[in-house]
């Protein structure tokens, strides 16, 4: 038969009453850090992912027209350059 003994059962209850504390202590840190990171970031002027990819897609859409316009150019360009040559073949 076993007995119980006072000391291993109040050593028990107290380690188990230091775990819940030392639960306790890490949920109440991790709240306190979560809103420290959130005001120093709110303070700061980072840019949402939706206002970056916003920008990005204009930025694509602008790369797009630039390429369209400077292959245009280049074909009026060369129209212009050929324009000379065939008006000296008509007076020749």
């Amino acid at each position: 038969m076993q007995t119980r003994n006072k000391f291993f059962d109040d050593m028990s209850q107290l380690m188990t009453n230091a775990m819940g504390v030392a639960q306790g202590a890490k949920t109440e840190a991790e709240t306190a850090m979560k809103g420290f990171i959130d005001r120093w970031m709110a303070d700061r002027d980072f840019v949402t992912r939706e206002e970056f990819d916003a920008v990005r897609a204009m930025a694509v859409k602008a790369r797009e027209e630039n390429a369209a316009l400077e292959a245009r150019l280049a074909a009026l360009e060369a129209r212009l350059a050929d324009a000379p040559k065939a008006a000296r073949k008509k007076d020749a």
